[in-house]
C-alpha cells in the first residue's frame, strides 16, 4: 500500500526570518537588532484550540501558526515578520512527516520590545 502525502502551496504571503545579532560597531556598547536570515512564502495555519490553551497556561500568546518550506538552520532564537510587517518570537518549530514538499511550521508570539532592523552596507559602501 502507498501512503499518499498532501500537498501543500504557500499562497498566503512572505515571511522575513532574523537572526538576532549585536548590531554595534566594533568595540561599542551592544546594541541587539535583527539581520534578515532567508525570506519564505508560507501558508497561514489555524490555532487550534488545544494548542492556544495550552499556550496560554505557558504564559505564551501564540497568534499565528505559518507553514513554510523546511530548513534546518531557523530556530526559537530567531524573529519573523510576516505580511502584517508585524515582529514575531518563534516560539516552538514543529516538522509535519506528511507534506510534499517538506515543511515546517512555526508557531509564533507577537513581540512587544521591538528590535531595530539592521542592513549590512553593500560592499564598497561605508
Amino acid at each position: 500500500m502507498v501512503i499518499r502525502k498532501k500537498t501543500q502551496s504557500f499562497n498566503d504571503g512572505v515571511v522575513g526570518i532574523y537572526a538576532v545579532t549585536d548590531t554595534a560597531v566594533a568595540g561599542d556598547k551592544p546594541v541587539m537588532g535583527i539581520t534578515l536570515k532567508q525570506s519564505l512564502r508560507y501558508a497561514e495555519r489555524t490555532v487550534g484550540i488545544t494548542r492556544f490553551y495550552t499556550a496560554m497556561q505557558a504564559g505564551a500568546d501564540v497568534r499565528y501558526v505559518l507553514r513554510c518550506p523546511r530548513l534546518r538552520d531557523i530556530s526559537t532564537q530567531d524573529v519573523a515578520i510576516p505580511n502584517d510587517g508585524k515582529q514575531y518570537k518563534i516560539i516552538q518549530i514543529q516538522y509535519p512527516e506528511d507534506m510534499n514538499p517538506i515543511v515546517m511550521d512555526l508557531t509564533l508570539e507577537e513581540l512587544t520590545n521591538l528590535y531595530d532592523i539592521y542592513q549590512p552596507a553593500e560592499e564598497g559602501e561605508e
